[in-house]
């Protein structure tokens, strides 16, 4: 029996191995200052990067859940290993050899599950991609070939032939020395009622299904017989080490672009992936015989690195069919888990993307990419399908269906705009969906308060109160500017002078906040403000009731996040992002029409917005200056989009 690791041994695991590299196979990291790296927690949920790697001292701690320690308790805690099989791990990655007190370098046969079941896979998958360029598997190669698939598209995607038979894998498997229990455990077998075991996959197409690190954990496998009665496709079940409510196919091969472009691409199947990568789209990857859900959504977000104001996209792909429909609803369904703007792409007549690829080429496919929508028009465009508008009765019932997938848009800026397009759509009054999509708000605040994946409950108004405005959450980054302009608006009017009052209510994210700014419009403006109580009482009187009001008060006593003394240039900084930012939204929309506009089939329209886009460029670049000039002198500070100056400097 192998003895224990030496402490030398666990050392130069420890002191070889980078811990950036390890942790960045599971969590995009950014640079945070000297030789630190900030992501998103891979332990719990959160909206803002609190987890933090140091090169230097090799360890890892989050903030938010308080978890730390080295490169070795990262890899056992991630991947649900014991202290030996975590080590073993680094270092056969690593090229480290390992010795054991009492046996020499010999291998350790006592590897855990999870170890053993990686191995094993690790084994099949090789088999796997043996048998396919067998005779037997000229049936699965022609399957490839009808797609679009040649022989360098099956070795990158790592495809392979499970043979006919009942123990072609098992044999192979026993041969090199794993038990019964092992191949069982693994997903590989299954059990007959003799309790023997057979090969859980026979004559099918075969895709290994691998971790973000890149280890196989389990198959996916496609019928290729027509006589075969078994499902068209035939998935690892729930192992140790394989879990379909966490796996993404594609991912080990996606999640360098998925880094760095802020972008993902969410197919339904194996082929899809295939079709998406060798055309040109290196960041799609599909769910596993199941639906996304909210763990998907987690390894998404750490990946994406989705904090902050909607730090990227997920683009999600459906068949044009009611099925599709149905599949792009339940996506909307975990849309607020993302910070990230969500979009789908559907191909008009109905071909997904391996299809579309196969019949119109590369460029079809990345066209498709580029004419997304965002999810919560096309949800809305489904649900309004199911009926009769040319109806009261029809548009009273539509109304109500629609209205709480308005009321639940995360991007407040956005209700007024999909709440006046609803009302077009319906043909009815703008005060009569108003009042549903606020009644679709309130009735959901009303609920027992949920968790925000930031681990802060939801704000919602009492049962009970008028409906309003939905109180935001203090600390909530997206509207970190809106609440730091207002308090100064609010505390100090005289120091917020003019420049505050030219900046209009739509240039506020929160229906609350920009409610507030119509509060103090309503009195005059800061420029004529008094300052002090009086003012402060002045604007709670001309308030709306309950949530606006309570939040005068709020921001009236909330401390700036400014350390010093609150000065022209902190203020300058501020109020020239939040003026920016209605202009930055139409930028970032017009450099979204110029991707999806073909620049050979539409020159002109191309030009046009091309010459919108330089000219509005222009135009923020001045109204920048001006902003900062009026406040601080003409000093310039860095681009003040969205959330660019900082509080709290």
């Amino acid at each position: 029996m192998a003895g224990r690791i030496p402490d030398a041994d666990i050392a130069a695991v420890r002191d070889r191995t980078s811990i950036i590299d390890v942790v960045g196979e599971y969590v995009a990291l950014r640079r945070a200052g000297g030789d630190s790296m900030k992501g998103l927690c891979p332990f719990h949920e959160e909206r803002t990067a609190s987890f933090n790697v140091s090169s230097s001292r090799g360890t890892y701690h989050c903030f938010g859940c308080g978890v730390g320690g080295d490169v070795i308790d990262f890899i056992r805690r991630i991947e649900q290993l014991d202290f030996v099989e975590a080590v073993e791990r680094l270092a056969a990655k690593g090229g480290i050899q390992i010795r054991y007190e009492g046996g020499g370098q010999v291998v350790r046969r006592t590897a855990g599950e999870r170890t053993r079941s990686q191995e094993a896979n690790a084994a099949a998958a090789a088999y796997y991609v043996e048998q396919l360029g067998t005779p037997a598997a000229a049936g699965a190669r022609e399957f490839l070939q009808q797609r679009g698939f040649d022989r360098g598209a099956a070795e990158t995607f790592g495809c392979g032939f499970a043979p006919e038979g009942w123990e072609n894998v098992v044999k192979v498997l026993r041969h090199k020395g794993f038990s019964d229990k092992e191949i069982l455990t693994a997903g590989l077998a299954s059990e007959t009622r003799r309790q023997t075991i057979v090969d859980r996959f026979r004559g099918r197409l075969i895709w290994p299904i691998r971790s973000v690190a890149g280890d196989v954990v389990g198959f996916g496998a496609r019928r290729l017989r027509e006589d075969d009665d078994g499902p068209k496709y035939l998935n690892t079940p729930e192992t140790p080490l394989y879990k379909k409510s966490q796996v993404l196919y594609g991912l080990d091969l996606a999640k360098r672009e998925i880094a760095q472009q802020h972008r993902v691409v969410v197919v339904e199947g194996y082929t899809d992936v295939m079709a998406c990568h060798l055309a040109g789209v290196p960041i799609a990857v599909a769910t596993c015989g199941t639906a996304f859900g909210p763990e998907h959504v987690g390894v998404l977000r750490r990946l994406l690195m989705d904090s902050g104001e909607f730090a990227g996209e997920v683009i999600f792909t459906f068949d044009g069919d009611s099925a599709g429909q149905q599949a792009a609803l339940r996506a909307f369904g975990e849309d607020q888990r993302f910070v990230a703007q969500t979009y789908v792409a559907v191909e008009k007549s109905g071909l997904d993307p391996c299809d579309l690829r196969l019949q119109h080429g590369d460029t079809a496919v990345r066209d498709l990419i580029a004419r997304r929508e965002p999810l919560i028009a096309f949800a809305l465009r489904s649900e309004l399908r199911k009926y009769n508008l040319e109806t009261v009765e029809g548009r009273v019932l539509a109304l109500r269906a629609a209205a709480p997938l308005v009321a639940r848009i995360k991007d407040r800026s956005m209700l007024p705009g999909y709440t006046r397009k609803l009302a077009g759509d319906l043909g009815l009054e703008l005060g009569e969906v108003q009042d549903e999509v606020r009644r679709a708000g309130a009735s959901r605040d009303r609920r027992p308060p949920q968790r925000d994946p930031a681990g802060l409950p939801a704000h919602a108004a009492p049962p009970g109160k008028p409906a309003g405005p939905e109180r935001p959450a203090p600390k909530d980054p997206r509207f970190e500017i809106d609440r730091e302009a207002l308090k100064i608006a609010v505390q100090q009017p005289g120091l917020a002078g003019p420049l505050f009052d030219e900046i209009g209510p739509e240039a506020f994210a929160h229906p609350a906040y920009a409610a507030v700014r119509e509060t103090i419009a309503s009195c005059g403006g800061v420029s004529g403000a008094a300052g002090g109580g009086g003012w402060v009482e002045m604007l709670r009187e001309k308030a709306p009731p309950d949530a606006v009001r309570g939040l005068v008060s709020e921001l009236a006593v909330e401390s700036l996040r400014t350390h010093g003394d609150l000065d022209a240039r902190y203020v300058g900084e501020i109020l020239a992002a939040l003026r920016l930012r209605p202009i930055t939204r139409q930028i970032a929309e017009l450099k979204g029409r110029l991707q999806r506009t073909n620049p050979l089939e539409a020159e002109d329209e191309h030009r046009r917005l091309f010459g919108e886009l330089i000219a509005l460029e222009k135009y923020k670049i001045a109204l920048r200056d001006q902003a900062l000039g009026n406040s601080i002198g003409g000093n310039s500070i860095g681009d003040a989009d969205g959330l660019g100056a900082a509080p709290g400097r």
